[in-house]
């Protein structure tokens, strides 16, 4: 007989429960992890690291089809009402503090300006601003731990609305005593016998851009990237013949979040001035309680016509011609 209280989840993040609890209904990880927009493999290791932190299994181990174990049909029934209740309550509490606005950023976007004029404008509403990674933007807008984010596209836009900012060049990243930091453009032919390493997943760039530093060879990211994780060792040249990577501005349909702060977020980012501006510190908070009817969300076509992709402004064209020095 186990000796597992399931009171020990107290101290387990919701939205890790939440988790659980979506395998634990549906017995299927790929089916949950559908249900909740996320990769398998992000929904798998939450589980695993749920069954470290509890010291227990709430799976039996290479089931098939999935099976609780009698522990995590104890989990299970505990998740649930708590889950419930902090539901009840959420409903219940008045929220005595002004309202704020979480907005979260992947690496590589830098937010200082947006974030100067936000305190400028709207001084009585907090802005949080938390980093995410690439892996988990989606899922961090719609298991609502931000209210809106800076996105790598491409992502899934079911429940999402998303508006194009601009463009990010790409860039190799080589070794500066190598040949190739002697060009100004690299092309598939200039990488032609290279080792190449893969440039999947941005959240581990530094680890990859170390490695280019100890091997050689090349890795292809977005210039931001590059020059977020900046080496004395390393250059970038802009690599031309792929395509560029594009940073978008997200939010969910129907999210939790002042709608009124979300659309003067959006209007500082598109560049909408202080007098055009539709929302101010004061009407956000006299419609807190007031839901707007009929409302136009994201500026309507003109605004998105002024959202046009910008490319990064990086020189074109090589020192002495295509080929190497």
């Amino acid at each position: 007989m186990s000796d597992f209280d399931p009171t020990a989840a107290d101290t387990v993040d919701s939205a890790v429960l939440r988790r659980f609890v979506a395998v634990g209904e549906e017995l299927h990880f790929a089916r949950a992890a559908k249900a909740l927009h996320i990769a398998r493999q992000s929904l798998s290791r939450t589980v695993i690291d749920l069954e470290n932190e509890l010291g227990t299994r709430v799976f039996v181990p290479g089931a098939s089809p999935t099976r609780l174990t009698d522990d995590g049909s104890a989990l299970l029934d505990y998740a649930r009402a708590r889950l419930a209740a902090e539901a009840r309550a959420a409903q219940e509490v008045v929220p005595e503090a002004p309202a704020s606005l979480r907005v979260g950023f992947v690496a590589g976007v830098t937010v200082a300006k947006w974030s100067r004029i936000w305190a400028e404008r709207l001084p009585g509403h907090p802005l949080e601003v938390v980093g995410v990674s690439q892996a988990e933007q989606e899922s961090a807008l719609r298991e609502g731990r931000v209210d809106v984010c800076f996105v790598r596209l491409p992502i899934d836009r079911e429940g999402l609305h998303a508006i194009s900012l601009y463009r990010e060049t790409p860039v190799a990243v080589v070794r500066k005593e190598d040949e190739l930091s002697l060009l100004t453009e690299v092309t598939d032919a200039d990488l032609d016998g290279e080792i190449v390493q893969p440039t999947g997943d941005l959240d581990r760039a530094a680890d990859t851009l170390a490695l280019v530093a100890a091997v050689g060879g090349a890795v292809v990211v977005p210039m931001s990237i590059a020059r977020l994780h900046h080496r004395r060792d390393l250059v970038y040249r802009t690599r031309i013949g792929v395509p560029d990577t594009e940073i978008a501005l997200a939010w969910a349909t129907g999210g939790t979040a002042d709608p009124e702060l979300v659309e003067e977020f959006v209007g500082i980012v598109r560049g909408r001035s202080a007098n055009s501006s539709r929302g101010s510190a004061d009407r956000a908070a006299d419609r807190a309680t007031a839901p707007r009817a009929g409302g136009k969300k994201g500026g309507g076509r003109t605004a998105a016509k002024k959202a046009a992709p910008q490319r990064g402004k990086q020189p074109r064209g090589r020192s002495g011609g295509r080929g190497r020095r």
